[in-house]
């Protein structure tokens, strides 16, 4: 066993750890990340698994495996509802291994182990270890319970230690998480205790890492309160006077009154070859300004001079809601292609050179609409849009860094 001893930290416990692959391992691995990236200590205790470049040490305990040869002899026969004649010997052990590795560990995050009968000896050997004076504080992170799964019930007694995944644990100081509120319902049914006691911390995704953005976008986007946008609106264009950027800024002005976090960003520099394209990007500031739209409305060429790769351009369609290309003027058109190609709702001027290449499938206006009226029609078809409703809970509820920030953080420091 690798474990070597270290300042009080967090430990974090399940059968098997990344790169195993698995939804509680990627789960965990996430959890890894967001903790070394916040500057908690923090150490990751597994029977199987751990990546030697992981964001937090690994410690491996071999009889924490769900699959140790000797975990399942004794599941084999407690399956049947026989506790083998050796049971408690695995259980000390086990217990000798954990207790080495939490010495100077303060918090004990244990995922499913207090849930599931993957490996009873060491859901034994957890309660017996964390019930010693000087133990750390338990955190039981219940992604699935064995007891209110159908397909489990067949290998679950009464008695110990199949009561041990479903009554409460007085001597052990504990905190219990759940991953949605379904699962709080079931785990406050089956323990016998107030809902309320549950803290619900869902599961999430690394928008970023599912959506593969380049580094650069990332670098961007961290300068940039258009990520904490919603709806966010791009326009791809160059700073020129026909592209009626006004119109979108002013439109964001009115949008405000139904979709109070709505954003706008503005991807291209002033346009090379005029020098009256200057001073249209002071007006541009200054109608910000007046509107009071500094942290709704955005331009790149604020942050960077520099030349914005394809790829990252690419990605900002990718995050945004919708293309909105107020241009009175327009030869071709090809942000709509690329809109188009990534199925993103599509405001645009009514132009002859717009329609012919969206036909029907874009939401027309005219270059001269009154920005209230343009408002209410992007406003009511977004909201009316399931996909774009949809996008925007997951970026709000179920983002790695919301949750972390929002519940995971908070839990942590309250214990």
């Amino acid at each position: 066993m690798n474990f070597k001893p270290q300042p009080k930290t967090i430990g974090i416990l399940h059968y098997t750890a990344p790169p195993v692959v698995g939804g509680v391992e990627s789960v965990i691995a996430h959890h890894a990340r967001l903790l070394a990236a916040a500057g908690y200590p923090a150490r990751l205790l597994a029977g199987r698994g751990g990546e030697p470049d992981g964001p937090i040490p690994f410690v491996h305990l071999p009889l924490a495996d769900s699959l140790h040869p000797a975990v399942l002899a004794a599941k084999a026969e407690l399956d049947q509802g026989r506790i083998p004649a050796d049971f408690a010997s695995l259980v000390g052990q086990v217990a000798g291994e954990l207790a080495t590795a939490v010495t100077h560990t303060n918090v004990l995050i244990a995922h499913n182990v207090c849930s599931l009968h993957k490996n009873l000896a060491l859901t034994a050997a957890l309660r017996q270890v964390c019930a010693r004076p000087g133990a750390p504080r338990l955190i039981l992170w219940h992604h699935d319970l064995a007891w209110t799964t159908p397909r489990y019930r067949a290998e679950l007694h009464p008695g110990w230690p199949w009561d041990l995944l479903r009554q409460p644990w007085p001597d052990v100081p504990t905190t219990h998480v759940v991953v949605s509120e379904q699962r709080r319902r079931e785990l406050a049914e089956l323990l016998s205790i107030p809902a309320e006691t549950i803290q619900v911390i869902p599961s999430g995704l690394d928008s970023d890492e599912f959506l593969r953005l380049a580094g650069d976008t990332a670098v961007l986007l961290d300068q940039l309160p258009w990520r904490q946008a919603g709806p966010r609106l791009l326009l791809p264009v160059r700073i020129t006077r026909r592209k009626n950027i006004e119109l979108a800024i002013q439109t964001i002005a009115a949008l405000r009154q139904t979709m109070p976090q709505a954003g706008l960003l503005v991807t291209g520099p002033p346009g090379p070859h005029n020098p009256a394209n200057q001073h249209y990007f002071a007006e541009l500031r200054q109608l910000r300004a007046d509107l009071g739209l500094e942290d709704q409305v955005h331009f790149l060429a604020e942050i960077t001079a520099a030349y914005v790769p394809d790829e990252v351009i690419a990605d900002l369609y990718r995050l945004a809601d919708a293309l909105f290309f107020p241009s009175r003027e327009e030869g071709f058109g090809i942000p709509m292609l690329e809109a188009g190609l990534l199925g993103l709702p599509i405001f645009c001027a009514d132009i002859p050179s717009l329609r012919e290449i969206a036909g029907p499938y874009a939401t027309y206006f005219s270059p001269d609409c009154t920005p209230a009226v343009l408002a209410a029609q992007i406003s009511d078809c977004l909201a009316s849009s399931a996909t774009t409703q949809l996008r925007q809970r997951v970026r709000r509820l179920y983002t790695w860094r919301g949750i972390f920030a929002e519940k995971i953080a908070p839990l942590l420091e309250g214990i």
